[in-house]
């Protein structure tokens, strides 16, 4: 079941209206079994005995309600559920309430509007809603605040040097963990803040003489200090090596001074530790941020990595262990074998959200096993709020001593760092991380083990990730569980430095083509050796580009060939943050594990998450099939060819005014000039002009002085032009590089296309049209390869295996193109799909006025026309299999058998990883 099915159903059921038979076809419109509800409607499954009421187990509980508020009526029956039910539903067939109760989501709405909302009832069809916290506004104003220190600071002191910058970001790394300190017990209230408004000056002169003797003193045990005023040696020893390197701090003046004292007033308790990559953007440079490609992720996206990689599965492990104490503190022992490294760690946000995860399972376990304790005690423990337990689990767990302490460690935590800032606010962050959580068990169970002097925290390496050995930095051990994730630099092949290139060689050594894969692919890569034949499990933020385009047949077969597949994926979204200048890209999220490990796998996409057998590199249910690029098409259509270059430096291109001001001067001169279509020109119907001029007429065309001096201008430049093509090229200075113009007709399609339009906007010209290479043309076609490329069938094909540029469609004549798999189809059929393509043109023609991109805009797109397209997909579809397809799953299912297919019976067996992998399985085995 989908939801173009789900969503179906649903206007059905509200087209043909039946109070009597609602909430059945209701659960049926969600794809939950016939058989079942037949069972529920006669009784066999219904849990009530209640007239109008109907109570299915795990599933729904229902009631139509006519007489009492609806409202009153589905809170008493949300209060008194006892079978896990996940639904609850009244109604009076006017208005519908509902309750999520896993996701505590409501519902209240009109009855007619039902199919508005088909999302809330998606768990019932296997997919879940993805739950994340939003934002802490706490958090983007600390960082606000930061950034405004940071800029004060600076304007007092400009001094650019690496070394002052290090000793600049040292001191900003000590002042957060004070601010952090005076508002969470570690240093008395406002301790910090009120130190330096009372004894310091105004003016900000002695500021830095006063923060390098109290960062001294916050270095030195008690018990060592001598002859200090009380107001310094009443702050205790820190330790840790947070203040041990002699630093010193910068000068300050009014406002700066002002600026600390500002700061310190938020309530940092408030402020989670991860925020702290956000300031670590706010205060180092933005040449070096955006050399390494380092991007703030925040909670919420945090949390999409880490819930599918361990946190869901041992969250399940305690729900199944919740009436036995012995699973219970196996849970507990099996959360102190966890190991989390992130061999990107940044300012240790990924480290730092798993931790406080961990911890506060850790906390829920030891709770519950407070309560299992008190019940096999006889203290009355409310057993409402508990599961069922046997009388064998109670008589266990009066054996059973509750030990209130903390078994995770901050040494269970791993990362790798290349910045040595980053580094140290990884380190500062996780102190800082576990003081929380200290105070957080420390409310729960009243005792904890205090923060100060501080421990080394977790074991972050500063180095560089694509050269370190993974395995020395995180060992694995018996009965560890270790877990890779993180967010490495997104640096596409074109912007790596030459250190990065160097790195990329290193990883990859003898993989053929890796020059061309983005530089996060040694992560993934590197990532996939370590956990290759053993439990571990990785989890990692990619650019969606790896799962695109060439990458894929580049990158995955690498990956595949060590026994690692894919078993959680987020297809593309936009990631983003609050931080300071918002680190926004195009993201997926891939979670890799060993073959020989069995797991559930799940797809994520807008929200929802869908249980699949098998998810390949291009993040879709299907096969380990990689697309690869070819010379020629698969199928059996005319060749496509890319559009003809320039290399003109702009003196062959003209606008509408320069080609006229030429033709009043020099009428004959007509003969010279044809349109010239651009990506923009065919989707924004602009207007541009070309000198096309063929060898015969060259000497006509140079007696014209205007175009003479345009070709003089030409020859000059591919004269001085560093390649060695364009230098050759100035032979030929009245041309294009290439000459293709088509006889009759060309199709045409635009490189570069916005995914949001259901068709790619085709053009269709005459031969007085001259295509440059920012488009790709077909010339001379037979019109029905127009009804074949603009087809449902083939942009779902190209949504999946094409590049991007951004989220925006980056098509490929080698790859989208040639690669697609279309079957050999009858004159009938050809006939078929070009009255379409007739009806297409013909629609359009109705809106002169309007672009290609005003006519495919998918919210305004003429009525006419989209019916025009249906009816040539449908008749595409027909060339596929008599039936027409359900979903576009379906459709890429089909196409991707059809591609092997194609392959085989071509005997190109070296395109199809899915027949290598079969035999290095065997091999395996």
């Amino acid at each position: 079941m989908n939801i173009a099915q789900i969503e179906n159903n649903l206007q059905q059921l509200m087209k043909s209206f039946d109070r009597e038979t609602f909430i059945y076809r209701l659960l049926r419109a969600y794809g939950l079994p016939k058989a079942s509800i037949t069972r529920l409607k006669k009784g066999n499954l219904n849990l009530s005995k209640i007239p109008g009421e109907i109570s299915w187990k795990k599933k729904l509980v229902f009631k139509e309600e006519f007489e009492k508020d609806l409202h009153l009526t589905i809170t008493e029956l949300a209060h008194g559920i006892k079978y896990a039910q996940r639904f609850v539903v009244v109604t009076d067939y006017q208005t519908l309430l509902a309750i999520d109760t896993k996701t505590d989501e409501k519902l209240d709405i009109e009855l007619k509007d039902l199919p508005k909302h088909y999302d809330f009832f998606l768990p019932w069809a296997g997919m879940e809603k993805a739950q994340h916290a939003d934002e802490n506004p706490a958090d983007v104003k600390a960082a606000e605040r930061m950034a405004k220190l940071f800029d004060e600071i600076k304007k007092d002191n400009p001094d650019n040097s690496p070394e002052f910058v290090h000793g600049l970001n040292v001191f900003l790394s000590r002042l957060l963990f004070c601010f952090f300190a005076e508002d969470t017990k570690i240093f008395k209230p406002g301790q910090f803040t009120k130190a330096i408004s009372s004894h310091t000056q105004t003016d900000g002169s002695d500021l830095n003489q006063y923060m390098d003797k109290l960062f001294d003193v916050l270095n030195t045990p008690e018990k060592q200090r001598e002859g200090l005023p009380v107001y310094l040696s009443e702050f205790p020893y820190v330790n840790g090596g947070l203040f041990e390197k002699k630093i010193q701090a910068p000068k300050f003046t009014r406002r700066s001074r002002q600026a600390i004292i500002d700061s310190g007033e938020l309530d940092w308790s408030a402020i989670n530790p991860d925020i702290f990559g956000s300031m670590m953007q706010a205060v180092i440079t933005p040449e070096h941020r955006g050399g390494l490609g380092i991007h703030y992720t925040s909670v919420p996206n945090i949390m999409k990595v880490i819930e599918p990689l361990f946190l869901d599965d041992l969250y399940i492990s305690f729900e199944k262990a919740q009436s036995n104490p012995k699973k219970l503190n196996e849970l507990l022992y099996r959360l102190s074998k966890i190991k989390i490294f992130d061999p990107a760690c940044g300012s240790g946000n990924f480290l730092i959200i798993a931790y406080k995860e961990l911890r506060r399972l850790e906390i829920k376990i030891i709770r519950h096993l407070q309560e299992l304790k008190q019940i096999a005690s006889g203290f009355g423990a409310k057993t409402e709020q508990l599961t069922f337990i046997p009388k064998s689990q109670v008589d266990l767990a009066a054996s059973f001593e509750v030990e209130l302490f903390s078994r995770i460690q901050l040494n269970q935590f791993y990362g790798i760092e290349l910045d040595d800032f980053a580094h140290e606010i990884a380190q500062l962050s996780l102190w800082l991380a576990e003081h929380q959580m200290n105070a957080e068990f420390k409310q729960e169970f009243g005792q904890s083990k205090p923060t100060l002097p501080l421990k080394d925290a977790g074991l972050i390496v500063h180095g560089n990730a694509c050269r370190i050995d993974w395995e020395e930095v995180c060992p694995k051990e018996k009965n560890d569980e270790v877990y890779i994730l993180g967010n490495p630099p997104y640096v596409g092949s074109t912007w790596q430095s030459k250190s990065q290139k160097n790195d990329m060689s290193n990883v990859f050594d003898s993989v053929k083509g890796h020059k061309k894969l983005d530089y996060i692919s040694c992560w993934l890569y590197l990532s996939a050796k370590y956990i290759s034949n053993n439990s571990s499990k990785s989890g990692l933020v990619a650019t969606n580009s790896i799962c695109q385009g060439e990458q894929v047949s580049l990158l995955w077969p690498n990956i595949i060939d060590l026994n690692v597949e894919i078993f959680f994926g987020h297809t593309s979204f936009n990631w983003s943050n609050n931080a300071k200048g918002k680190a926004g890209v195009t993201c997926v999220i891939i979670g890799l594990k060993s073959d020989l490990n069995y797991s559930s796998k799940y797809i994520f996409s807008n929200g929802h998450k869908t249980s699949v057998e098998n998810i390949n590199p291009y993040l879709i249910s299907g096969r380990n099939v990689m697309i690869a690029k070819r010379s020629k098409p698969v199928s059996k259509l005319p060749e496509m060819v890319y559009g003809n270059k320039p290399v003109d430096g702009g003196n062959l291109l003209l606008t509408t005014n320069e080609k006229n001001e030429i033709l009043k001067l020099y009428p004959n001169a007509s003969k010279f000039f044809k349109r010239i279509l651009g990506s923009q020109e065919l989707i924004h119907s602009k207007e541009r002009w070309c000198l096309w001029i063929e060898d015969g007429l060259k000497k006509e065309a140079e007696g014209i002085p205007p175009i003479r001096s345009r070709i003089l201008s030409v020859k000059k430049l591919r004269l001085a032009s560093k390649d060695s093509g364009a230098n050759r090229m100035a032979n030929k200075p009245h041309q294009f590089r290439e000459m293709y113009c088509a006889k009759e007709n060309s199709i045409i399609l635009p490189a570069v296309s916005s995914e949001n339009r259901d068709y790619i906007p085709l053009g269709y010209f005459d031969n007085n049209t001259v295509v440059t290479n920012r488009n790709f043309a077909l010339y001379d076609p037979m019109p029905y390869v127009f009804g074949v490329i603009t087809s449902k069938m083939h942009n779902v094909w190209v949504r999946a295996i094409a590049g991007r540029l951004r989220t925006d469609i980056n098509y490929s004549s080698t790859l989208c193109y040639n690669a697609f798999p279309f079957p050999s189809i009858s004159s009938q059929r050809i006939s078929e799909i070009t009255q379409c393509v007739f009806r297409i043109l013909s629609e359009r023609e109705k809106y002169p006025e309007k672009t290609l991109a005003e006519l495919y805009d998918p919210d305004k797109m003429p009525d006419g026309l989209r019916e025009a397209h249906h009816a040539n997909d449908i008749v595409i579809e027909k060339c596929y299999r008599s039936r027409t397809f359900e979903n576009d799953e379906e459709r890429l299912e089909h196409l991707f058998k059809l591609y092997e297919k194609m392959i085989e019976e071509e005997g190109n067996r070296g395109t199809l990883f899915e027949t290598q992998n079969k035999r290095r399985r065997k091999k395996h085995a």
